[in-house]
């Protein structure tokens, strides 16, 4: 396991930041870019009655930032399906990765945690980073400490994959 740098951030944390993530919401997949702090455009989902307003995006892939085989990787995530299930949470399913689809993790989008909730689940399945979305900022939470990336988002709709 590998300790955060002396800025409190993941090794990968770079990678993180400039993230991309698709949530698929029934007929329609939304892409979330970031984009420069203050910029929030598009389509953001209307949060469920009595939730907050982020949407939390949490996987449980190549925990640490390594590589893991796929049988590793299908059993971690199930596992935090039945977690978000669990607790009985809104869920869309979700994959982050690079802008240029090279690499990509499965993932989930919900409603309903605080931000401590959303990194402790992300500790949990030993990850290094959350992301947040809120109507005003895109979010990068290290799990292991309090650092924080913040910028802004684009959300682009398009048709979601049959």
């Amino acid at each position: 396991m590998h300790a955060p740098d002396a800025a409190g951030t993941p090794l990968n944390w770079d990678l993180y930041r400039a993230a991309v993530v698709d949530i698929r919401f029934g007929d329609r997949a939304v892409r979330v870019e970031p984009r420069p702090r203050g910029t929030a455009e598009g389509f953001f989902p209307v949060p469920v009655a009595g939730s907050s307003a982020t949407v939390h995006v949490i996987t449980a892939w190549n925990p640490r930032g390594r590589t893991v085989s796929d049988d590793a990787n299908v059993h971690a995530h199930r596992l935090l399906l039945d977690e978000v299930r669990h607790r009985g949470l809104t869920w869309w399913p979700a994959e982050g990765g690079d802008a240029c689809g090279t690499h990509r993790e499965e993932s989930v989008a919900v409603v309903g945690l605080s931000d401590a909730a959303a990194r402790d689940l992300g500790r949990r399945f030993r990850q290094d980073a959350v992301f947040a979305w809120t109507p005003g900022a895109w979010r990068v939470l290290a799990c292991d400490t309090a650092a924080v990336a913040v910028s802004g988002w684009t959300a682009s709709t398009q048709s979601a994959p049959a």
